[in-house]
């Protein structure tokens, strides 16, 4: 089992930035690859990004890219999600999840969600 905490949610205004952490524990963070997902009401839970389990590679949304920046820190166990740029469209609830070997796009191929973080970005 691998238990996911995000953290660092919260209000700001429509170019700002916001960085979220996915904190994990349990097994041993390194061997998963991580990602970000978020959720806007009455709509589908959204891919944001994703990064390897090295942390060597990443992968963003068309929405996001240039605007958002994935890292990790497996001393950590910790991952991190920059948000700059921000506009009211990034509003939403913000997941983490992890899933063993490669990551993907795709929430159904993750094993592990954390409880998620709101973010509200206002115009």
């Amino acid at each position: 089992q691998v238990q996911l905490v995000e953290s660092g949610g919260g209000l700001v205004q429509a170019g700002g930035s916001l960085r979220l952490s996915c904190t994990a524990s349990g097994r041993t963070f390194s061997n998963y690859a991580m990602g970000w997902f978020r959720q806007a009401p009455g709509k589908e839970r959204e891919f944001v990004g994703a990064i390897s389990w090295r942390g060597g590679s990443t992968y963003y949304a068309d929405s996001v890219k240039g605007r958002f920046t994935i890292s990790r820190d497996n001393a950590k166990n910790t991952m991190y999600l920059q948000m700059n740029s921000m506009t009211p469209e990034d509003t939403a609830v913000y997941y983490c999840a992890a899933k063993r070997l490669v990551y993907s796009r795709y929430p159904d191929e993750y094993d592990y969600w954390g409880q998620g973080t709101q973010v509200t970005v206002s115009s």
